[in-house]
């Protein structure tokens, strides 16, 4: 069964929107929460950075199964930046999972099955217009809404200058991690995707129960940005073994 959460095939989907809310965390506070086969991707050697992503997918099934066997999903993730050396030498970007929700139970189920990224079924209630998008769930006490006008303001108290400085730390980012401390074991999860061009967008309310759950201390938004009308897909899962260096 171990082997089957170790994502044995591509899936593909679409997705219709991807917003992604980043926190920035004083850095102490999550270096706990990451295997020590991963390093944080910090910001000035102060921020660490945790993603919460809200995706709405389209005809999501295992890579070249035919679209009308695809089923929809509401996918939330609570995803924290960070690097990896791979056994080529090679540092890649991506994110090590802390949560994932989904607003039904059949990909709740076999996501548990195919994947480790803890999933858990909430309701999701997502309403958008050309102005905004809001996304809320009353047993998850998620509370968000973005505007997507033009000319979007950073976050009051980002650690950022500028939206190009932001845009470095705007997921999802390429690489997903998991870690076997049992077989010293990381599972890489690479996602695939084109016109991959994400739109600031300014953040109206935000409120995230898991990250209120955390209780970290000086958390701030440091950024918000959507892409809308993609396909996209995940390779196969890799492993690599680690060595403590």
């Amino acid at each position: 069964m171990l082997s089957l959460k170790n994502h044995p095939f591509a899936v593909e989907t679409f997705f219709e929107s991807s917003l992604v809310l980043t926190y920035a965390v004083p850095k102490e506070q999550l270096q706990t929460l990451i295997p020590p086969c991963l390093e944080l991707d910090t910001f000035k050697d102060k921020w660490g950075f945790v993603a919460v992503a809200l995706v709405q997918t389209k005809d999501l099934r295992p890579k070249g199964v035919p679209k009308f066997m695809g089923n929809d999903f509401f996918l939330a993730g609570f995803r924290i930046f960070v690097k990896f050396n791979n056994d080529r030498g090679k540092r890649l970007r991506g994110l090590y999972i802390l949560k994932s929700e989904t607003n039904k139970r059949k990909m709740s189920f076999f996501g548990n099955i195919f994947t480790h990224y803890n999933y858990t079924t909430t309701d999701i209630i997502l309403n958008s217009n050309k102005e905004s998008i809001s996304i809320s769930s009353v047993k998850s006490a998620l509370d968000v809404k973005v505007s997507l006008s033009e000319n979007a303001a950073l976050p009051h108290g980002s650690p950022f200058d500028d939206w190009k400085e932001a845009r470095r730390y705007a997921g999802p980012l390429p690489f997903t991690f998991t870690y076997n401390a049992v077989t010293s074991e990381v599972l890489i999860i690479e996602g695939v995707r084109e016109s991959w061009i994400p739109k600031p967008v300014e953040v109206i309310k935000e409120n995230v129960g898991f990250l209120n759950q955390m209780h970290f201390q000086g958390i701030q938004l440091a950024n918000a940005f959507i892409i809308q009308n993609i396909p996209y897909y995940w390779k196969k899962g890799v492993i690599e073994k680690w060595k403590a260096q």
